[in-house]
């Protein structure tokens, strides 16, 4: 038995593809004809272009549609590609049911979660999301679910993962906040740093045990118990005792965070992003840019937890939906505030308080709140990889990057509603979506 519980055993069958071919795991040259490439590295979109892959990777991009010797022929001549889409900010494991969350909170085990992750990666991956950052969520489950991706024995996207939040007792990544004191689960606190020392121990301890990033809670939170969202509630020799063990790992921190103060100190004190960043203003914004801090807006958990306050109340934990009404209506107006003043923004959705696979209505919430259709692609392209830190290989097409390509079938320059719509998915070079259905895929 590992310190934060029991590894969850996450597994599913692989079945044969079927794609004319050109989908087969097997060593090959595959050219994707495209009518129009919006490829990550240009904002300026192109025009009939054919991307030879081979293998797991884009080996180059040229103008026309042509076909090298013995390579298969993928025709998105009529449609848009892009390159897979990216979320840096995800709950993998879990997912919104509309139950007692007090009740689920003490009725369900790691093992639930791992069976049900399994369908929230498929889902996540036929939405045209090969990668993701997930960033708050039981390591055992969380780091097997990522090795069996990886290993091709579960279909899913590239996961990037940080475990459980570290954050202050009381505080928004506290389980046991508002249960009866006398209520103890043998793991519940390892997450709970409240000194330098318990914040540098539990970092490279996450670090050992295979985490990619650090997520902390400097704020309160919506969806906890209690707590004030606009309250700062880790100390800042706390935040720093995590950001420079982190960075030392070269790992990045990730910082839930809703009041201004907690956001201005968070970013003064050098995490990588901030998640929410609900009060921010204009003096927190340049302090992203002068510190080069992405803010990852999650607008998509503000709407749906919204609408659930409005309309049932009930399924969210006590003083959750008053929270959400006062919160809510800031976070979208945050992003258009905080891209006019040219701070970098980062696509994530907070799923899965809305369900796994819609992860694509952020898009549209994003527009609404002023970015431009192309800027929005770009925070879930070429801005999520650079934050992920892995921009070498994810987040654009051209040479050298995995073959992570996705297809929709008007212009989403013109309808960024089309995102929700994916008919075609390529991770690493594999076809798992065509002609808007899944594809039978054997690793």
């Amino acid at each position: 038995m590992s310190r934060f519980g029991r590894r969850a055993a996450v597994a599913a069958s692989s079945v044969a593809l079927a794609f004319a071919a050109a989908g087969s795991a097997s060593a090959k040259d595959v050219v994707i004809h495209a009518g129009r490439l919006i490829d990550g590295v240009s904002k300026t979109p192109r025009e009939k272009v054919s991307i030879l892959v081979r293998d797991d990777r884009v080996v180059e991009i040229q103008p026309g549609f042509t076909t090298p010797a013995g390579a298969e022929v993928v025709d998105l001549s009529q449609a848009t590609v892009l390159p897979g889409l990216i979320d840096c900010h995800d709950h993998i494991t879990g997912q919104f049911t509309g139950k007692n969350p007090i009740a689920e909170a003490v009725t369900t085990t790691p093992f639930d979660s791992a069976f049900g992750s399994v369908n929230y990666t498929r889902r996540t991956l036929q939405a045209g999301f090969t990668s993701i950052r997930d960033v708050g969520a039981n390591p055992d489950v969380v780091i097997a679910l990522k090795k069996a991706i990886n290993a091709g024995e579960i279909p899913g996207p590239r996961l990037f993962v940080a475990g459980p939040p570290l954050g202050p007792t009381g505080g928004h990544g506290d389980a046991a906040n508002g249960l009866d004191p006398e209520l103890s689960h043998p793991h519940w606190g390892d997450n709970l740093i409240d000194s330098p020392e318990a914040a540098r121990r539990e970092v490279r301890a996450l670090r050992r045990q295979g985490a990619d990033l650090i997520k902390i809670m400097p704020s309160g939170g919506v969806l906890s118990i209690g707590d004030d969202p606009n309250l700062q509630l880790m100390t800042d020799d706390e935040i720093k005792a995590v950001v420079d063990t982190a960075h030392s790992l070269g790992m990045k921190v990730a910082a839930h965070a809703h009041g201004k103060q907690a956001i201005d100190r968070a970013v003064s004190l050098g995490v990588d992003s901030i998640e929410h960043g609900s009060f921010a203003d204009a003096e927190s914004y340049k302090l992203f840019k002068q510190h080069g801090t992405y803010l990852v807006p999650t607008l998509l958990v503000a709407k749906t937890v919204y609408d659930i306050a409005k309309t049932h109340p009930e399924q969210l934990n006590p003083s959750s939906a008053a929270k959400a009404i006062a919160v809510t209506p800031r976070i979208q107006k945050n992003l258009g505030e905080a891209y006019k003043a040219g701070v970098k923004i980062a696509f994530g959705t907070d799923q899965g308080l809305a369900p796994h696979g819609t992860n694509g209505k952020e898009f549209a919430l994003m527009v609404q709140a002023g970015m431009t259709p192309i800027d929005a692609i770009w925070a879930a392209t070429a801005n999520a990889a650079d934050l992920i830190g892995d921009a070498q290989d994810i987040g654009s097409v051209q040479a050298g990057r995995y073959a992570d390509i996705i297809a929709v079938t008007g212009d989403p320059l013109k309808d960024v509603t089309e995102l929700e719509r994916v008919s075609f998915v390529m991770k690493g070079g594999v076809v798992y979506k065509a002609g808007g259905k899944p594809v039978a895929v054997q690793q």
